[in-house]
């Protein structure tokens, strides 16, 4: 019987010191939760407007999107007329520049249709004057 005594005052004690040690660690828990809680709430009220911000930039965003997409064809067109103009300004080159070709040539040979009948003219004067 005295074992049993002593055990349950082994017991006790033990049970004592545990308590003494658990007091602190419940009342550090309980603030650590508090405080958790806290952070929740601030994490939360801070970060729903970077969400609802975050939200209006995608609906801009495909605003944008849709709005490029709608005009992707006039643009696809405008380069369409951009070159075709451009051939059509190269069709109008290679016309002056055959043009202007053939206005050289033409007056080349005045120039030199011009020289020769005056060359002509030079040495039929010559023989004439003789």
């Amino acid at each position: 019987m005295i074992f049993i005594n002593i055990a349950a005052i082994v017991v006790a004690i033990a049970v004592v010191v545990l308590v003494a040690f658990l007091v602190p660690l419940i009342r550090e828990l309980r603030t650590s939760a508090v405080a958790l809680r806290e952070i929740a709430v601030r994490f939360e009220t801070d970060i729903e407007p970077a969400i609802r911000e975050l939200n209006k930039a995608l609906v801009d965003l495909n605003v944008i999107t849709s709005g490029t997409a709608d005009r992707v064809e006039d643009i696809q067109c405008f380069m369409a007329a951009v070159g075709d103009t451009g051939r059509g300004l190269r069709t109008i080159s290679s016309v002056v520049s055959g043009a202007a070709g053939a206005f050289t040539k033409s007056s080349l040979w005045l120039t030199g249709a011009k020289v020769a009948g005056s060359f002509m003219f030079d040495k039929l004067a010559k023989k004439g004057g003789k």
